[in-house]
């Protein structure tokens, strides 16, 4: 990969892969809901949303004609740290991708008529999710361990703060958040260094200097938040402190994680679902964001089964932190670890958002080589002090169901949720 700068100083990322016949082409910006406040959250996903509704050149259904006319996809998402703008095509219609790409970013109409609709689409969007519960639950989750820092924000927004948006609104968060500073374009594929070329002729024009906002790190709390919600199952989920994406200890997170819960062979599964049946969805996985991260297990079970579940999940973790995991477990873990990272390569699709995420996000790149070496270097003490650390602080614990009584054993009084918080992409 190769990394390079336009004459406006927009940073380019280009990995050439010639034995492709694929492109797949990214605008990433470093904004998401962790950059909004309580005012104008949601405004992020809103204007992923807008950018697709039609510019002075396209409008919305020529977008959409035009990308199935060439056998391409487009589309894009929003996270909490990020959003990204993407298109996979074949390397001969790479330049009706940017163009066509570029045309939304620069010159998007955001007129009313398509605001009113996008905002009827998005309020669709977080019915569908509280509709969920084991989706809904997961944001939850994030609530019970970020309290108010804007990492527990909803991706989506509220209804009351999506229908006081006003055009004006979403083009002056752009001012502030979609500026050359906060702006990578990334590519993979069978592509040279010629594409700087048309990436200059589509981008070179780009002139806004967005604000580097600095943000808090947040603080992790141990609540406990219950959402009544009539569901079949209560969803349950328990939190406790990660790593940042740049941690060193991240790799020992991730073998912590894949022994703990992150597939059928782990114990949670092996435990609760395989052992006593007790559950058809267990499973934990790991969230790193710039300054922070969250590990979280979850469980979907029957009512008078939650109180077992959950001390089931609690005395395994205590079990695991206090006794640790084994040589194989570990000796597994890296090379399934190993497997997945070199197989995710194969795809340009995957490349792209690689090198997007971390040019954005950590301004550095590590070989495949480097990362291998890294996996190869954690050791068993690694995995099992971190986790010795992560267990040894209340976790913060999310439900989702029909009455919060169903762990009455834990100890903790459970704060009542009237809303979830809901994640997305377009």
């Amino acid at each position: 990969m190769n990394k390079y700068e336009l004459s406006n100083g927009l940073r380019v990322m280009i990995e050439s892969i010639p034995t492709v016949r694929s492109v797949s082409f990214g605008i990433w910006v470093k904004t998401g809901s962790r950059y909004e406040d309580v005012n104008n959250n949601g405004i992020s996903h809103f204007i992923e949303h807008m950018l697709f509704k039609g510019t002075k050149r396209h409008s919305a259904k020529e977008i959409a004609d035009r990308f199935d006319g060439i056998g391409g996809n487009v589309n894009a998402f929003t996270s909490k740290e990020y959003t990204c703008y993407y298109a996979k095509v074949l390397d001969t219609h790479l330049p009706i991708a940017i163009d066509i790409l570029s045309d939304m970013f620069f010159e998007s109409l955001l007129a009313d008529d398509e605001l009113n609709k996008e905002k009827n689409v998005i309020l669709e969007e977080i019915s569908m999710y509280d509709d969920t519960p084991d989706d809904t639950v997961h944001d939850l989750a994030s609530r019970a361990a970020y309290q108010d820092h804007p990492l527990a924000y909803s991706i989506l927004g509220t209804a009351e703060r999506l229908n006081a948006m006003k055009a004006n609104d979403l083009r002056g968060y752009m001012n502030n958040r979609y500026g050359i500073n906060n702006t990578v374009i990334s590519i993979a594929g069978n592509v040279g260094e010629e594409v700087l070329g048309l990436i200059e002729e589509h981008f070179g024009r780009f002139n806004v200097q967005g604000e580097n906002t600095r943000v808090n790190s947040p603080i992790f709390h141990s609540n406990a938040l219950f959402h009544k919600k009539k569901t079949e199952q209560n969803h349950l989920c328990l939190t406790f402190p990660g790593c940042a994406i740049d941690a060193p200890n991240l790799y020992a997170m991730i073998l912590a994680n894949n022994t703990i819960g992150g597939g059928m062979s782990s114990r949670l599964f092996q435990e609760i679902r395989e052992k006593r049946g007790l559950a058809y969805s267990v499973y934990s996985y790991h969230t790193s964001h710039a300054d922070s991260g969250l590990f979280t297990v979850y469980a979907g079970t029957a009512p008078k089964q939650t109180q077992e579940v959950y001390d089931l999940s609690m005395e395994l973790l205590n079990d695991i932190a206090d006794k640790g995991l084994t040589d194989d477990e570990i000796s597994r873990g890296k090379e399934q670890l190993k497997g997945n990272l070199i197989l995710s390569l194969e795809s340009t699709s995957s490349r792209m958002n690689r090198m997007g995420k971390n040019e954005l996000m950590l301004g550095r790149h590590h070989t495949l080589d480097e990362m291998i070496d890294r996996i190869d270097k954690v050791n068993l003490d690694d995995v099992n002090d971190l986790i010795k650390t992560m267990i040894a602080q209340p976790c913060a614990i999310a439900l989702v169901g029909m009455n919060k009584k169903v762990l009455s054993g834990i100890g903790r009084e459970f704060i009542v949720s009237s809303s979830v918080e809901t994640a997305s992409g377009q």
